[in-house]
């Protein structure tokens, strides 16, 4: 027998489990499907487990330092075995409290493959959710007034080169690893690729990075990548940019990787322990039942609109299935606007220029809005205040003085058009340069805020103070 609700959500990671509580909140009867375990790839394979192992990197990589802070300690020993059950019992942690969110917000849950059907004898529209358990029982029917697409993305595979999740690895592979390699090939040196390979060298394998483009980081501030390369460099984390792998002739045999590419004219080869393939994520797009529905896929994502509406109206899509900015709070935040659009809202659209980006590597790096390059490009007169972190003596007693702060603003209006930090816990720092972007700031507008002494945000307000010539201590 089919089961009405006013909302089904097919998939519960960050995005899919945040609209179903706001769902829930509002009023609305509310049931997810997920084929496998509430939290989806964020909470499981993605940005919690990851942040876990770059977190035991860190204190290993503090406590290898500790005489420089006065504590004399023996040769530190790392015992992988270990990082693997932190990581763990963080994420079944964190598990036990979405599954209590979802008791207390009385939201169903369905265990399986959620497949979207066209009109039918249970509804004269699209829609019909049709769950696949494992079990051999006979598919569950779930008919809601309305349906939220939130199947998020997978790892990317590199042309011929199969993921076999044992030499030849993804994020996904490499979460799963029993003991570190002695050395790790590294394709691609996007947010996920600097995350891996900083963690690992901290760890203390020898890493190397192969990256397409002509530096690593290719999204983020110029001045940012060259930091962070020189950062990796002083790790012994080799960097080759301009590199274009040969996937079809990369081999395994007697437990190594050769990894064969094109650089500057010539074919290169580098033989390592393990390759990690970090080159995107694609959209979960099939297998769903789109194919039923009016529901249009353009580039291998699916077609929204501003209140993320695909062509079928009740039908809603979210996160990294529509593309854009794959990050898990911006997943979140389009959940929410979705689910306020059904009961009626005026919900904004997610801003990607006032969304922060972070990569949580060592040095972390942190940016929203505009790069130096782009505001230019798009025809704005700029001008730039850089701070460093060297000058900042909350730094200078955490050890850690990498890095700088740098704005961009608008040299005619003052607005503020971009904000980008390498360094020690820019990740958190950044808030208050989001919050500055959202409320229309100008840069003098966060000089003249007072930041406390000492802190790590007084590289902010230097930052801000330094695009009119004005820092104090630089």
């Amino acid at each position: 027998m089919a089961k009405e609700y006013d909302l089904v959500i097919v998939g519960a990671g960050t995005g899919g489990y945040v609209a179903a509580i706001r769902a829930s909140q509002l009023g609305l009867t509310v049931a997810v499907v997920e084929k496998d375990k509430l939290g989806g790839t964020c909470l499981h394979q993605g940005c919690i487990p990851s942040k876990a192992f770059l977190r035991s990197a860190e204190v290993f990589k503090t406590v290898k330092e500790a005489e420089e802070f006065g504590v004399t300690t023996e040769e530190p020993v790392l015992n992988f075995t270990k990082v693997q059950e932190r990581k763990s019992k963080i994420v079944e942690q964190l598990y036990k409290g979405v599954q209590h969110l979802m008791k207390k917000g009385k939201i169903d849950v369905y265990e399986g493959v959620g497949r979207i059907l066209g009109p039918s004898i249970f509804s004269p529209t699209s829609g019909t959710i049709s769950i696949e358990n494992n079990n051999g029982t006979e598919n569950e029917m779930l008919v809601p007034k309305n349906v939220v697409i939130a199947t998020g993305s997978k790892p990317k595979s590199l042309g011929n080169l199969r993921l076999d999740e044992e030499m030849i690895l993804s994020s996904d592979g490499a979460l799963r690893l029993k003991q570190l390699p002695e050395s790790l090939m590294i394709i691609g040196g996007g947010v996920i690729g600097i995350e891996w390979a900083s963690m690992f060298a901290d760890f203390g394998v020898k890493v190397t990075i192969l990256e397409y483009e002509d530096r690593i980081l290719p999204l983020e501030d110029e001045e940012i990548s060259k930091e962070m390369q020189r950062s990796l460099k002083k790790k012994s984390v080799g960097i080759i940019i301009g590199a274009k792998v040969l996937s079809d002739q990369v081999k395994v045999e007697k437990n190594q990787v050769t990894v064969s590419f094109e650089h500057n004219g010539e074919t290169k080869n580098i033989v390592s322990d393990k390759v990690l393939v970090s080159v995107g994520r694609s959209a979960n797009v099939t297998d769903i039942g789109i194919e039923n529905t009016d529901i249009e896929v353009k580039n291998d994502v699916i077609s929204v609109n501003d209140n993320y509406q695909t062509k079928e109206s009740h039908i809603y899509a979210i996160g990294d299935v529509i593309g854009g900015l794959q990050l898990a709070h911006v997943a979140a935040h389009e959940g929410i606007a979705a689910v306020e659009h059904i009961v009626g809202g005026d919900p904004q659209r997610v801003d990607a220029e006032t969304v922060a980006k972070c990569t949580y590597s060592s040095p972390e790096v942190a940016s929203v809005g505009l790069t130096e390059h782009a505001a230019n490009e798009k025809g704005f007169q700029v001008k730039i205040g850089k701070f460093p972190f060297k000058a900042i003596g909350k730094a200078l007693v955490q050890g850690d003085t990498s890095g700088f702060v740098k704005f961009v603003s608008d040299a005619k209006t003052d607005d503020l058009l971009g904000v980008h930090m390498i360094g020690p816990h820019v990740t958190d720092l950044i808030s208050e340069a989001v919050l500055a972007k959202v409320l229309d700031a100008t840069h003098w507008e966060v000089a003249e805020t007072i930041h406390p002494h000492p802190s790590l945000s007084e590289a902010i307000g230097e930052a801000a103070l330094a695009v009119d010539g004005k820092e104090i201590h630089g």
